[in-house]
């Protein structure tokens, strides 16, 4: 199996391009296949998420050009299955985004349970609380979501929770369903406002995404569009917070900082130094850091997906800092890794409690999930001496060229397969 191997301790310093958002890019290419006219999508990731979810597009019909790396045509036009149950689908979560384009362009599908990476309970009673309210029949048989309607209407949806999960299949399911639907307590985060933007451009009427109540008049039909992505916001972060526990000065490029303003807030807080620019962040993290208290929240709070990488730099801080997990209970698995690395970090339920150290310690650590393990490379790039991570195909998920990119900011890191290759990389690196 591939690993990274590590040295870590030194400062990175340099400009990374961040690539588009992940997790609009999953919406969008679900959404793509609500018209039978060719849809191009640009500034798509070249990750494992996308590439699986393209793969189970294709085992229904959907014909997809890739025109580039980050470029794609999709036709839906000769869509000749509705039941999705390619058993690539149940490794990702976005799997279900394609029960509500097929439920809402064919009145019919039939997708396999979702799965993705196990950091609590995700459940998807707001997504069949809301087909059921647009006048679905849902059911589960034999690992299947299966849901049909004779025809959808619009109606009033007030979600329990705000679950961007269930706003975007409810958004997608009501884009052809007949007469108006709002979506109130919707979730604000930049990729459903992608997504509405997505459909607009595709002839839907969609508004008030970004605020919590979501209006949108269904259309009889949905035509091309050309339509480029968002850049990913926790790709940034993740980027600006491997600056801050390194000590070092990186420019992250390609961003829309306003996504970025709760991440910002708490660098700033914590000792570092951010200019922003119209599309860029640069963080300087020359200063000693000091500690600060951070509570996961919807947007526009703290993401959870960042919650694992400011573990890590508030693990270097000075003093006691508190970190509370509000959306996933079982988030802080990583922290047995940093402990090995010499970190003192306590969790008591949803809540850790983070003691700061002078320096981590090279280890050999095991990704547990996609976040954590980007975080765990941070620990790693900022820790005295080698450490490997296993289980880096987590990483793959959400991240692209991840250890190519922080190579050009000065890291030491390769991907390895045996330990005879991690020697070579040990003599080759001094």
């Amino acid at each position: 199996m591939e690993q990274y191997a590590i040295k870590g301790g030194t400062p990175l310093v340099g400009e990374v391009e961040i690539g588009g958002a992940k997790n609009a890019a999953l919406a969008i290419l679900a959404a793509a296949i609500m018209t039978d006219e060719t849809v191009t999508i640009d500034n798509l990731p070249d990750v494992r998420d996308t590439n699986v979810l393209i793969q189970a597009m294709e085992s229904i019909g959907v014909i997809v050009e890739r025109i580039g790396r980050h470029s794609v045509k999709i036709n839906a036009a000769n869509v000749n299955s509705l039941v999705v149950e390619d058993d690539y689908i149940k490794k990702i979560r976005a799997s279900y985004y394609l029960l509500g384009a097929l439920l809402g362009k064919y009145k019919r599908a039939e997708v396999a349970l979702p799965g993705g990476c196990n950091i609590g309970s995700r459940p998807i009673d707001q997504h069949i609380k809301g087909f059921r309210a647009l006048g679905a029949d849902v059911r589960i048989e034999h690992g299947l979501i299966i849901t049909e309607a004779e025809k959808l209407k619009g109606n009033h949806i007030y979600l329990d929770v705000v679950s961007v999960g269930a706003t975007i299949n409810i958004m997608m399911a009501a884009a052809m369903a007949e007469g108006q639907t709002i979506i109130e307590n919707a979730a604000k985060e930049p990729h459903v406002v992608d997504l509405a933007n997505f459909l607009n451009s595709m002839g839907c009427n969609v508004k008030g995404a970004g605020t919590d109540v979501i209006r949108i008049k269904g259309v009889p039909r949905l035509h091309a569009t050309e339509y480029t992505i968002i850049p990913d916001q926790i790709e940034a972060g993740t980027f600006m917070f491997a600056a801050a526990a390194t000590k070092g000065d990186v420019t992250v490029k390609n961003v829309i900082p306003k996504h970025l303003e709760s991440l910002t807030a708490k660098l700033i807080e914590i000792g570092c130094e951010v200019e922003e620019s119209d599309d860029a962040v640069r963080v300087v993290a020359t200063k000693k850091l000091t500690h600060t208290h951070v509570k996961t929240l919807a947007y526009p709070g703290f993401p959870t997906d960042m919650q694992p990488q400011i573990t890590v730099v508030l693990g270097l801080a000075e003093g006691t800092s508190i970190v509370t997990e509000s959306i996933f209970e079982n988030r802080f698995k990583y922290v047995d890794e940093l402990t090995r690395m010499g970190g003192n970090v306590k969790v008591e339920g949803n809540t850790a409690i983070i003691d700061g150290v002078a320096k981590y310690t090279g280890a050999s650590l095991t990704a547990p999930d996609l976040r954590a393990g980007a975080a765990l490379v941070i620990a790693a790039l900022a820790a005295e001496g080698f450490s490997t991570v296993d289980e880096i195909q987590y990483i793959g998920r959400g991240y692209e060229d991840f250890h190519l990119k922080l190579r050009e900011l000065g890291a030491q890191i390769d991907k390895v397969k045996t330990e005879r290759d991690f020697q070579k990389f040990k003599l080759k690196v001094g």
